[in-house]
């Protein structure tokens, strides 16, 4: 009897053990990381709770409305749809946010007719990004591509396997949208045809999100929520729930195909596929175009926090 109780438990202890790992390798992580970028961490931990006791506050079905209201006014404008157009190529540049909440707030003022939007303003503010960062940046990516060994192992990575892996990359929900942008602008082996190319594998992601932003509308606002049958209502809500379950499973499983196409290239050592997983992972931060960092006399290094 001892022993079948142990046998119960012992997947719970597994579980707590597998935690506990996780939080302290995030520990140690954040521990490593420059001034900057702890400071840009606390930013995001705070704007979150900004939101989450705003929503408290006013009620989800102000905030519903409100937003509603205000992605009707924009969809009836003569030139709204360009205003979320350009919208894009501000929030394609580092530490810019919102890129998939932007997709959403097509498909909420303009229902699925939002899709050429958020897909064409997706694909050429990367593309304007990728450009802008590479022209800027040109001589501090040479020196630091010199002096960074991690680097130098993700472009050899990326030269060995070409096109294929950038859109495996591209496709990965990490790095995030914004920090793929400055990624793929800091591989000089990477050029902007292969990630212009690349960023298309997006647009199934773009299309999912513009859809889960048309089925929220009609359950944001009050009249046509009031107009609802209890069977349509809960069918809006589960494919608007269905829809981003999707979209985060495939975005997880691109994820553990990439790392396990990095970690095991034919015909590339393997300390070079490791340093080329950890300068990806590296890459939230910025690095190498827009962390902080400082010259001296023996190359290009990183700034001490």
């Amino acid at each position: 009897m001892a022993t079948n109780d142990h046998s119960r438990r012992q997947p719970a202890i597994v579980t707590f053990t597998q935690v506990k790992q996780f939080g302290w390798a995030a520990l140690q992580r954040y521990r490593k990381l420059n001034a900057y970028s702890k400071l840009f961490v606390w930013g995001t931990i705070a704007l979150y709770i900004s939101l989450a006791v705003t929503l408290v506050l006013i009620g989800p079905d102000r905030i519903g409305q409100t937003l509603y209201n205000l992605a009707q006014k924009v969809s009836h404008y003569p030139f709204g749809w360009l205003v979320l157009f350009a919208a894009f190529f501000l929030i394609s540049f580092p530490p810019c946010v919102g890129h998939t909440t932007l997709i959403t707030l097509c498909g909420y003022a303009y229902g699925m007719k939002g899709f050429p939007i958020a897909a064409g303003g997706s694909l050429f503010g990367s593309a304007f990004t990728f450009v802008v960062l590479r022209l800027l940046f040109s001589r501090r990516l040479r020196k630091w591509s010199q002096s960074n060994e991690k680097w130098q192992a993700l472009e050899t990575v990326i030269a060995t396997k070409g096109l294929p892996l950038i859109v495996l990359i591209r496709a990965s929900p990490f790095p995030p949208w914004v920090y793929s942008n400055t990624l793929f602008a800091s591989i000089q082996s990477v050029t902007l045809w292969q990630f212009f190319l690349a960023t298309f594998v997006v647009f199934p992601k773009v299309a999912i999100f513009v859809f889960v932003g048309s089925r929220l509308a009609s359950l944001s606002d009050g009249e046509q929520r009031s107009h609802m049958d209890t069977t349509t209502m809960i069918l809006n809500v589960s494919i608007s729930v269905g829809g981003v379950l999707v979209a985060a499973l495939a975005s997880w499983v691109i994820y553990r195909a990439m790392r396990k196409e990095i970690l095991h290239l034919e015909g590339v050592p393997p300390e070079i596929d490791e340093l080329a997983a950890e300068a990806i992972e590296e890459a939230e931060e910025g690095a190498p175009l827009l962390g902080p960092h400082r010259e001296n006399r023996d190359g290009y290094v990183s700034s001490p926090a």
